[in-house]
C-alpha cells in the first residue's frame, strides 16, 4: 500500500460536525485485459447524524462511479 493522504472537512451549519477522510492508492485489479485502479478510503464522521452521513455518502458514491451510464 502507498502512503496515505487525508483531509478534515468541517460542516458550515450550526452542527459543527466533521468528517476525516483518509485515502491511499490500492493495487490494480486485473480482469482479463482490463486493469482497474483502486482507491482505499476511510471515513470518520463526528457530530453528524445518520441523514447527514447518508447525504454525503450518496453524493460521494456518485462522484466515484466510473463509466456510469
Amino acid at each position: 500500500m502507498h502512503d496515505s493522504a487525508h483531509v478534515c472537512i468541517t460542516d458550515g451549519d450550526q452542527t459543527q460536525g466533521t468528517l476525516q477522510l483518509t485515502w491511499s492508492v490500492g493495487s490494480i485489479r486485473k480482469i482479463a485485459l482490463v486493469a482497474l485502479p483502486r482507491l482505499h478510503v476511510d471515513f470518520q464522521f463526528e457530530g453528524l447524524d445518520d441523514a447527514q452521513r447518508y447525504t454525503f455518502m450518496r453524493r460521494f458514491d456518485l462522484y466515484m462511479q466510473r463509466g456510469g451510464g
